[in-house]
């Protein structure tokens, strides 16, 4: 499922105008990606934790040439679904 997708679904349970349910998508997205960039957790009860995770430095090879190199430790976005969620997807 895409946006596009969610967005009809939404519309359809809920009968809010398309528009509306469009916008507040996004906004829901665009306050997640906020909280992850200054470093907090988004903790939807049922459903999962948005978090960011830090990768270790490490060595890896280019692909192209071969030669060796360094990758620099990194904070990467991270989902923990929730017991609700892994419920019904049992």
């Amino acid at each position: 499922m895409n946006k596009v997708e969610l967005v009809n679904r939404v519309v359809e349970k809920s009968g809010l105008k398309k528009k509306d349910v469009e916008i507040t998508v996004n906004a829901l997205l665009d306050s997640i990606s906020e909280a992850l960039a200054t470093g907090e957790r988004v903790q939807l009860i049922g459903f999962g934790t948005f978090e960011t995770r830090t990768r270790k430095a490490r060595s890896g090879r280019n692909p192209q040439t071969g030669a060796s190199i360094a990758i620099p430790e990194s904070s990467v976005p991270a989902f923990k679904p929730g017991n609700k969620l892994r419920d019904v997807t049992r």
